[in-house]
């Protein structure tokens, strides 16, 4: 399977990335490699709530983690793009089933969303098979994401 963009999110990322409302933040789940579906099916998912309903599941052991600060979308008037990145993610003593995505969802309020509000941005490949220690998740150094 390769990272891709949901197809909700198309040409929206850059600018949820800019966490633009007063509660808003980035959530980055993690999905379980077993059961994950064809990157066909995940991309047509437009919410969180509908993905993990299906045979794809949430690695719940290691939990989520809540982006707030730290992001950024860089214009790249040279290549005529925008990159999108945040600091990298550690999860500590990670534990639980094995790890084959990593999901990014746009949360528009954080003090009242449901799964059913989170918008799927963005998946990306992450194999990992947790055994207590911690886990860092590296984005790529251009960012998460790379609109063109």
């Amino acid at each position: 399977m390769a990272d891709f963009v949901f197809n909700i999110a198309k040409g929206k990322v850059a600018y949820y990335a800019t966490l633009p409302a007063t509660n808003d933040a980035l959530i980055v789940i993690p999905l379980e490699a077993t059961g994950l579906e064809a990157d066909a099916t995940l991309r047509d998912y437009d919410d969180v709530a509908t993905l993990i309903a299906g045979t794809t599941n949430e690695q719940t052991t290691m939990g989520r983690k809540t982006v707030t600060a730290g992001v950024t979308v860089t214009p790249d008037d040279v290549n005529e793009r925008q990159d999108v990145d945040m600091p990298d993610l550690v999860w500590t003593a990670a534990t639980g089933n094995a790890v084959g995505a990593l999901l990014i969802a746009y949360d528009a309020d954080t003090t009242t969303g449901t799964d059913a509000n989170l918008i799927p941005l963005v998946k990306l490949d992450c194999a990992l098979t947790p055994d207590g220690s911690d886990f860092t998740a590296q984005l790529n150094a251009a960012g998460f994401f790379r609109a063109a």
